[in-house]
């Protein structure tokens, strides 16, 4: 059996390429959608680190500041002062669109898999990586093996 590292990095690269592939049509990456939703979730308006700060495990800051450029450029997003974004009226319609379009491949994604084992997995994965995240921090010893 292949370790789970194999299979984390397979399905993000997978979800990725077929994410990609589904948001093509309306000029968007996964990163792009998934800062999008963030603006959108951040009331009254999002700012440019709480979307840094929000994506931060998903990519690095030049990249992330080239999908906000990206939903600015694309007409889906203005910036209402320096620093702070807001969905365009266009922008919400849409991204209501996009949704319903990434629902479906969520729904074929999760073909074959409950909701129960969807939710073991997402605990699983939230135990594991808290383990790593407290084994990796300063001044956490570790024995060494004998």
């Amino acid at each position: 059996m292949k370790p789970i590292g194999h299979w984390l990095n397979r399905t993000d690269k997978a979800l990725t390429r077929a994410m990609n592939g589904v948001l093509s049509e309306y000029g968007l990456t996964r990163l792009d959608w998934q800062v999008l939703n963030v603006i959108r979730d951040t009331t009254p308006e999002a700012t440019d680190s709480a979307v840094l700060s929000a994506l931060a495990a998903n990519a690095d800051v030049l990249t992330l500041t080239a999908s906000v450029d990206a939903v600015l450029t694309g007409g889906w997003a203005v910036r209402t002062a320096p620093h702070r974004l807001v969905l365009t009226p266009d922008g919400r319609c849409r991204l209501a669109a996009v949704t319903e379009s990434v629902r479906a491949f969520r729904d074929l994604s999760m073909t074959g898999i409950s909701a129960d084992e969807y939710r073991t997995a997402v605990h699983v994965l939230q135990r594991m990586t808290h383990n790593a995240e407290t084994a990796a921090s300063p001044g956490t010893a570790t024995a060494a093996p004998a």
